[in-house]
């Protein structure tokens, strides 16, 4: 499973030299994620609302190279592999095919009071 989200680099995200700061690759990871649960049928809120957290556990990311004010990106997000408490994920973000940053993302699934509990079926596999 892989989808595809395209993020537009705007002024608010970059720093006084230019490039996107990179917290912001952070936030770019996140919406990568949100729009794959979401193409599996089912928005994120809704899982949440029924009592499903999807919340990161760990995340390992390398910055290869910067993206600039005004570049289109394209975030990758693939799934990698899975249990019933713990997904993995391989993020990328590209820029003109080329990998600029790159991310493993191994996520938990908590319940409304923050408690961890298994992932339902049909998310993330």
């Amino acid at each position: 499973m892989e989808h595809h989200t395209r993020i537009k680099v705007y002024y608010e995200d970059t720093d006084s030299l230019g490039v996107v700061y990179y917290a912001n690759y952070l936030k770019y990871l996140e919406r990568g994620r949100t729009e794959l649960v979401d193409a599996q049928g089912k928005p994120i809120q809704q899982w949440n609302r029924e009592g499903f957290i999807l919340a990161v556990y760990k995340i390992d990311i390398t910055f290869l190279k910067p993206a600039r004010l005004g570049d289109v990106c394209d975030v990758v997000t693939r799934f990698v592999s899975g249990s019933d408490y713990r997904k993995r994920l391989k993020q990328t973000i590209e820029l003109g095919g080329e990998t600029i940053t790159e991310a493993t993302v191994d996520l938990v699934c908590l319940d409304a009071q923050l408690q961890l509990r298994e992932f339902p079926p049909g998310i993330l596999e």
